[in-house]
């Protein structure tokens, strides 16, 4: 049995198999594609809708910011609204054909909006967790008041005192309680942490932060007030 010949063609003088890998790279190059598969295109393509699916999380101030084109900015906000399945995944395509028309400075003006917002968001929870490691330093022990106010000295002494005072007062008013209950052969009900706890906590972090709103999700329960 003849064996059939393999298709393909020569460039200079070299023959090119059809779908060999050289095949390809000369294709592509000729539609001005070079160094640019089809699997490439769609992966930038992708990524771009991806980019633009991370806009729809940006905050207003940060969006308003990058001042892009009116008609991908509608669509944002149009994606926003719809509900339907079918009709999401059609206008991100959408939103992903406008970011393709994006140039290079304002794709990364995207990604560093994205990035500020997402590294915000981590330096408010260390905030945080730093505000109350520190306000519970200072319910546990006047001895690291002293620490603190080394630290941070336009603290007003009186009232981070007055504070520290009445939150240990809560505590044991509410102990007092829980131990009466339990010799009266009742389960205690859960001790809920007083208005004093609360405001130790946001004058702390008020410090810590240097003063920015308290944006945390470390808030303490309301008193009962």
């Amino acid at each position: 049995m003849s064996r059939k010949p393999t298709k393909g063609y020569f460039v200079r003088g070299k023959f090119v198999a059809e779908g060999s890998e050289l095949d390809l790279e000369l294709k592509a190059e000729l539609k001005g594609t070079w160094d640019s598969t089809k699997t490439d295109l769609k992966r930038e393509m992708d990524a771009l809708q991806d980019l633009g699916k991370e806009l729809l999380t940006l905050r207003r101030n940060l969006l308003e910011r990058l001042q892009l084109p009116e008609k991908l900015v509608d669509a944002l906000h149009e994606a926003t609204r719809i509900t339907n399945f079918e009709g999401k995944r059609r206008q991100m395509q959408f939103i992903g054909k406008l970011m393709r028309k994006l140039d290079e400075q304002q794709i990364a003006a995207v990604k560093d909006a994205l990035n500020e917002q997402r590294n915000g968001a981590s330096i408010g929870k260390q905030q945080t967790q730093i505000a109350e490691l520190w306000r519970d330093r200072l319910i546990d022990s006047d001895d690291n008041l002293g620490i603190w106010l080394d630290q941070f000295p336009a603290t007003d002494t009186q009232q981070i005192r007055a504070l520290m005072r009445q939150v240990r007062k809560d505590d044991a008013t509410a102990k007092a309680k829980a131990a009466e209950a339990e010799a009266q052969g009742q389960i205690p009900a859960p001790a809920k942490k007083g208005r004093a706890y609360r405001e130790l906590f946001q004058l702390v972090r008020f410090h810590i932060t240097g003063g920015e709103a308290d944006e945390s999700e470390g808030e303490p329960e309301d008193d009962d007030a």
